[in-house]
């Protein structure tokens, strides 16, 4: 930037940081106002997915957000022609209903107590609170003051009361918290309820509270058709009505073996590559990059994805590159909703998977996939925190030689067609992740202008000086860039342990495939369905012991094997899953022992077992039960 601009880029910059600071305000705001919803109504229902039925209802779930509503109020929002209301409008009464503030509290009281007294005899409260506004009873007025310590003399300390007021309101608002919490905890251990998501079609990305400030809410998620829900481990006293045992031995697999080959004339083939991601949430759910494909003509395909190696020292493994992943092709027709499973990934070979075979012309959508058993939440204590930044001799702020490796990494991940350069499109994917909301054309205009780009596209040095610029905005607290950091999966140790970048390549013998990037979302209902179709067409199937109606579907391949439970019947059914005499083994649900609930003529992925140590023999028993 030559000097004569400095004056103008130092206003473009300014704007840009505080424009990226109000927006992480902004979406913290957002994030908390949601959990503080979410943990409100979960408070009086099972489910966000359930609607308000009742006036009593209303009010209630109105109590336990902290508010306490008039009947002006409710009447404001239960009409004598209103039959429910779900949690959408909810929100929208909460955001239009702010709480009560003490200091509003106390001012009311302050205009009956004219000489500022400190207290209002009983007679005088109840005269007012009878005859003005939405009028009191003797009895509700009695209830009011027994809540307090007041004095004997007849008189209501109104201070106590706004104290006591206040405190009870948070303390709900706590409570309703705390529950979810716990809840959120027991959901971590499950994997796959059966989802019937909207048709994906056409999706771009959609700006979302940020993943980085809270996990997602179930906010506009429609309904579960085979919901699961943990249980704690079933008594040894419990009777079972019917079950029925698997039981597989499986061989340690050598790394010299492999199913997976490549075409023979595969370097004459037409090809190409994307990158992307696999994130963990808060709650265990995985969220990942999805893309469409477009097939010009009918073709044999080659699809392979595996985890990308980022590591900067030769011989040394990235150690995510034991995460398993796996590709979903799904394709679209017209006139369907839902998308048709054309195929998966089942080959291997070391890390990759693949699949070959013919492609019809069209437009597919690609999924990546991976079960959730090695890609967790760890509990490791660090240490020592990582520097980020540095001042030099002159003061000058710098990044540390160990940031700058990482953000050159994070540059490798989010370069998603490996062109060494950012397009605004693969940027916004990192904004989405990171703060929740895209960057538009202008702010896009400015970063073009003040950072170093080829071809409108941002530069890796243009990356690295954008971070830099926000630890200078900042005096060097890095603060804001440890946010960004935790989004993309990175520890306190600069480790990325809860992500898995990958690469997927597309080889195509008569065009050229096209790819595309359209969202970064949890797998939704159309993958649940695609890996329920596959497990049920290449699995096998055992009918429950005296219950022809639910069958368990078990498919196996050489890393791992999957269970569907399909429930025929018309009622839900509870099964309860035993594990305990596998060996060798873990589950994406981290639980021996555990329950599932599947709603009526419904499927749904009752869990993904893979091996502890490939390279010994590990042992699948699984028993299903149903309880009587």
């Amino acid at each position: 930037i030559s000097p004569g601009s400095n004056a103008s880029y130092s206003s473009q910059k300014s704007t840009l940081s505080e424009g990226s600071r109000t927006k992480k305000s902004h979406h913290a705001e957002e994030a908390a106002f949601y959990l503080n919803c979410r943990a409100a109504y979960l408070s009086v229902f099972k489910s966000s997915l359930e609607s308000i039925i009742s006036r009593d209802q209303l009010c209630l779930a109105l109590q336990q957000a902290g508010r306490n509503p008039s009947q002006k109020i409710i009447n404001k929002y239960w009409t004598p022609q209103t039959a429910k209301l779900n949690f959408d409008d909810f929100c929208a009464i909460l955001k239009k209903e702010k709480p009560t503030s003490k200091a509003e509290l106390l001012g009311a009281f302050q205009k009956i107590d004219a000489n500022d007294e400190g207290y209002i005899l009983h007679t005088d409260l109840f005269e007012v609170l009878s005859t003005r506004g939405e009028k009191m009873t003797r009895k509700e007025l009695d209830a009011m003051i027994n809540l307090i310590d007041v004095n004997s003399d007849g008189k209501f300390d109104y201070n106590k009361f706004c104290k006591l007021y206040m405190a009870t309101n948070e303390q709900c608002l706590q409570t309703a918290l705390e529950k979810l919490e716990v809840e959120s905890k027991l959901r971590r251990q499950q994997f796959g309820s059966h989802v019937e998501g909207s048709p994906e079609r056409g999706l771009t990305p959609i700006p979302k509270p940020s993943p980085r400030i809270t996990s997602k809410t179930e906010h506009g998620i429609p309904p579960n058709r085979g919901d699961s829900q943990t249980s704690s481990r079933p008594s040894s006293a419990r009777k079972f009505k019917a079950s029925v045992s698997c039981s597989i031995i499986m061989g340690a697999r050598s790394t010299k073996n492999s199913k997976l080959t490549e075409p023979d004339s595969l370097k004459e083939w037409q090809c190409t590559q994307s990158k992307g991601c696999f994130f963990l949430e808060e709650d265990g759910e995985v969220i990942s990059h999805q893309y469409r494909m477009h097939i010009s003509q009918r073709s044999t395909v080659y699809l392979t994805i595996k985890p990308l190696n980022l590591s900067q020292e030769e011989g040394k493994p990235s150690q995510w590159l034991a995460v398993d992943t796996a590709l979903y092709i799904l394709k679209e027709i017209e006139g369907q909703e839902n998308l048709q499973l054309v195929c998966f990934t089942e080959l291997r070979n070391r890390e990759v998977f693949g699949w070959k075979g013919e492609l019809g012309s069209g437009i597919y959508w690609l999924i990546p996939f991976t079960t959730g058993c090695r890609l967790k939440k760890k509990k490791n204590q660090i240490t020592e925190e990582a520097k980020l930044v540095f001042r030099g001799e002159k003061g000058e702020l710098s990044l540390t030689k160990e940031f700058r490796s990482t953000l050159s990494d994070i540059f490798e991940i989010i370069d998603l067609d490996g062109n060494g350069l950012l397009s605004l499109e693969e940027y916004n994917f990192f904004e989405l992740r990171t703060s929740g909301e895209k960057c538009d054309e202008d702010a896009w205009a400015v970063c073009r202008e003040n950072f170093d780009t080829k071809k409108n596209e941002l530069t890796r040095l243009g990356f690295m000086d954008l971070n830099l610029m926000e630890a200078n905005d900042r005096d060097g607290d890095p603060s804001d860039l440890w946010v960004t950091l935790h989004s993309m999966g990175y520890n306190k140790a600069l480790e990325m342990v809860e992500a898995c970048p990958f690469v997927i390549d597309i080889y195509a013998e008569k065009c050229k495939p096209r790819i595309k990037a359209v969202c970064l979302r949890a797998g939704s209902g159309q993958l649940e369905r695609a890996i329920c179709k596959s497990v049920v067409n290449q699995g096998d199937a055992k009918l429950m012991d005296g219950y022809e109606n639910v069958v368990v579907h078990t498919y196996r391949s050489d890393t791992r094997i999957s269970s569907v439970i399909e429930n025929k019947s018309d009622t839900k059914v509870i099964i309860y899953v035993n594990n305990e005499l596998s060996k060798n083994c873990v589950n994406n649900r981290g639980l021996n022992i555990f329950a599932v609930e599947v709603a009526p003529k419904s499927m749904m992925v009752c869990q993904h077992v893979m091996p502890l140590t490939e390279r010994q023999e590990w042992i699948y028993n699984c028993v299903d039960s149903i309880a009587s």
